[in-house]
């Protein structure tokens, strides 16, 4: 119910609701809200909070604030928010104030391990465990707000003050509130200044970053992406033997894949040795007994060396004669040419922890710790894993001695030629930390004492983090470049086909500051195959997939990855575009799901039928999701949905675009502000190559595609550069990869050469599509296009 009175208007006087003859009308799920907001009176005013309200460049976001909230303004437009107690604890709920009447873009924890995204309209809205909140204000049309009369937005952080963790929820009352805990009973606080940031901007990716970038230099103890080394596998395609094998990994079981990758003509450059190949004992598992499900999360690790099935003794079982990690390594690097080999470990060692007893392990001082969650946790969805470290318990290294057993670990895996790892189970710390400092200082130790070992050990910062997404350990990433960013690929799930992809994509925005966002391993032999490689063709990660030896499909592969093994990854973390911020596209049932990035002269845009194939975890059991699997959805996509297109428009460009639809294959000159219309049934989806259009001598316009028959084909393209050699010039374009090359061009060239030899080329009159042929086995190309 909306208030009328002035005195307990929910958003902020750009924000309040006002009723007038001339109001708009806004939809918000069932409700229909009348709305107009008023014009920011002090833009760059720093956030206030009088008389019981916060304002944000003079906007309430927040109403009847209570007393004990405090506000600290940081710079122009942002600030701190805390609150006090009168007892100390190490747990607090602080109410913020009440939220509503807006729309709003939740991440929040649904598990101990994994974020999700969450929209609503009002503080009931947002879930426990949310760990970035953003609002959507939205001017009336004779109104200014930000610049242009755009939407603005706030964005709220919940973060690390001192020994001491934040996130946010919402309750019956509409009320925002704020959790701090140190996760040690001991450690104990009556107030937290700094709790929670407050931001606003008029574009929503430039504020998380700006923000991110403030809280950088504020708490010192993260890095943003932009900043750190890019480990060299992020460009090469990958297999993980995970889904392939699970625990059952073996040396000819990986040479069978890496053979059948290399014959089908997308050898894999890059190797996972998942879980499967270290020496552990469990005590849970009996041999001739039936395995208990979970019990595996019972093994303890005994060394860090690798067990029987990869030593130089070799597996009596499957009849196969081992040479030693090293010499198995040396053997695949070899035969298949493989670049990079990492292995998977636990942040402890394995998720049972390091064994207390062993001969090789007791220098580790490792203790049998039972984890326990917060209460936070405990309020979502709870995962099989922790139930049963729960129940089997942890052998918790001694944190005087974690960064022996890194050192110890990762020189040994040097040593066997291993080139970097893959770290599990980060956020377990946060479940042991009673008597070892609390959440935030046991994490900076681990992740201090692991990032250190990483850069001693490895050459090329070799380090993928998985099972991390909490600001425990986001904001703790000074080095780690990479970063799983959702739960983990479900091959045998139609459920989680769909809610994959949307999760990583608006995890992104947030993750992607700090991060490259990992989307984790895929099947390509799979009713979904097209699905998720389309997702890692837009999502600017690296590439692997997971499939068992021989089960492969080529045709899906060949779009992703090149003859040489390189994949054409796009620059940045692939995020949804604004319009698709606040809808759900999992079960709304009429939103697409669009992800932008862009290649070094295009941009590139994902569309992707998301409805009725899964309900998201932790939502009401009265939601259903559409059972009609046929049902199509039509949406709309525009040059202006692909952000920061001014990177690759440039001034000679026209306002026109080529935008390519691989589906398709057509050709179409759009404006930047219209739009095309898409249509996809579910779990289909397409993706756009949109190139500016340029001018160049005597009006000839031009935009290059790529290859067109790579799903990233923009990604292609290295440089581009125009030449005025009499008597019209001509434009040079340099890249990487055969097939079919593409450009927009307003009337046919004189000639196309290759490698400076002259080629054939089509020319189609009827939409300015020219096109030639780059020949299998040229990996590297120079094209002239002569005026």
């Amino acid at each position: 119910m909306v208030s009328s009175s002035l005195g307990t208007l929910q958003l902020n006087s750009s924000f309040s609701l006002f009723l007038s003859p001339n109001q708009r009308v806004y939809s918000n799920g069932s409700m229909r809200f009348h709305r107009i907001w008023k014009p920011s009176m002090c833009l760059g005013a720093k956030p206030t909070l009088r008389d019981g309200n916060l304002k944000i460049n003079g906007n309430e976001v927040l109403t009847k604030v209570p007393d004990n909230v405090l506000v600290t303004p940081w710079t122009n437009g942002s600030a701190f928010v805390g609150a006090t107690s009168k007892e100390t604890s190490s747990r607090h709920v602080f109410t913020l104030g009440v939220l509503q009447d807006v729309r709003l873009l939740c991440l929040f924890r649904f598990k101990l391990w994994w974020m999700i995204p969450r929209v609503g309209n009002s503080g009931r809205d947002v879930p426990v465990e949310t760990q970035m909140l953003l609002l959507e204000a939205r001017p009336a049309e004779d109104c200014v707000q930000g610049s242009n009369g755009n939407t603005s937005y706030v964005l709220i952080l919940p973060v690390l003050d001192g020994e001491f963790r934040t996130s946010l929820q919402g309750n019956s009352a509409n009320e925002l509130e704020f959790c701090v805990e140190s996760g040690d009973p001991t450690i104990g606080t009556s107030q937290s200044q700094k709790a929670v940031s407050v931001n606003y901007g008029d574009n929503p990716f430039e504020l998380v970053k700006e923000s991110m970038k403030i809280l950088e230099k504020h708490l010192g103890t993260f890095a943003l992406r932009e900043s750190k080394k890019m480990p060299g596998m992020l460009d090469w395609f990958g297999w993980c033997t995970w889904d392939a094998f699970y625990q059952e990994v073996n040396p000819q079981g990986i040479k069978e894949g890496l053979k059948s990758l290399s014959e089908g003509g997308t050898p894999a450059r890059f190797l996972i040795v998942d879980d499967g190949w270290q020496d552990i004992d469990n005590e849970f598992q009996k041999d001739g007994e039936p395995v208990v499900e979970g019990s595996q999360f019972g093994g303890r690790l005994v060394s860090v060396r690798e067990n029987s099935k990869f030593r130089t003794e070799g597996n009596e079982a499957l009849k196969v004669a081992a040479s030693g990690l090293k010499g198995f390594i040396a053997d695949i690097k070899q035969n298949f040419g493989l670049k990079y080999v990492y292995v998977w470990h636990a942040l402890m060692g394995y998720w049972g922890g390091v064994h207390p007893d062993m001969p090789e392990t007791k220098k580790y001082n490792s203790k049998l710790i039972n984890p326990t969650q917060s209460p936070g946790n405990l309020a979502n969805m709870r995962d099989l894993s922790m139930d049963c470290m729960e129940k089997y318990g942890v052998g918790v290294i001694d944190p005087d001695k974690i960064s022996e057993f890194y050192d110890d670990q990762h020189s040994y895996l040097v040593s066997q030629d291993v080139d970097g790892v893959k770290v599990d189970v980060q956020n377990i710390l946060e479940t042991i930390a009673t008597g070892l400092g609390g959440r935030v200082s046991l994490t900076r130790q681990f992740q201090q004492a692991l990032e250190k070992s990483i850069a001693a050990n490895f050459q090329d910062n070799s380090i993928i983090c998985c099972m991390g997404q909490s600001t425990d350990s986001v904001y703790h990433s000074k080095r780690s470049a990479i970063t799983r960013a959702s739960d983990d690929y479900w091959p045998k799930d139609p459920t989680k086909q769909t809610l994959h992809i949307a999760a990583v994509s608006f995890n992104s925005i947030f993750l992607g500051e700090v991060v490259v966002p990992d989307w984790d391993m895929f099947y390509s032999k799979h009713y979904a195959a097209e699905f998720h490689a389309v997702a890692r063709a837009v999502g600017g990660c690296g590439v692997y997939i997971s499939d068992k030896p021989r089960q492969h499909d080529f045709t899906v592969l060949k779009k992703l990855v090149l003859p040489d093994g390189s994949i054409l990854r796009a620059k940045y973390p692939g995020r949804p575009t604004q319009d698709c911020l606040f809808t759900d596209p999992v079960m709304d049932g009429k939103s697409l799901l669009k992800i932008w990035n862009l290649n070094n002269y295009s941009g590139v845009l994902g569309v992707f039928n998301c409805q009725g194939a899964g309900t998201w975890p932790c939502m009401d059991d009265s939601t259903t999701v559409q059972s009609d699997t046929s049902h199509e959805l039509t949406g709309q996509i525009s040059p202006s949905d692909v952000e920061y297109f001014e990177e690759v428009s440039g001034d000679s460009c026209t306002d026109f675009s080529a935008v390519f639809s691989f589906n398709t294959r057509s050709l179409s000159r759009l404006p930047k502000k219209e739009s095309l219309d898409v249509t996809l049934k579910i779990l289909q989806c397409n993706i756009f190559t949109i190139s500016p259009i340029k001018v160049y001598c005597q009006n000839f316009e031009f935009a290059p595609i790529g290859l067109i028959d790579m799903y990233n084909s923009g990604g292609a393209i290295g440089t581009m550069n125009f030449f005025s050699d009499p008597p019209k010039g001509r434009i040079n374009i340099e890249g990487r990869g055969s097939g079919r090359f593409g450009a927009y061009a307003s009337a046919q060239p004189k000639m196309c050469t290759l490698n400076s030899e002259e080629v054939d080329f089509e020319y189609k009159g009827d939409d300015n599509f020219l096109t030639l042929s780059v020949p299998h086995g040229i990996s590297s190309w120079d094209i002239s296009i002569y005026l």
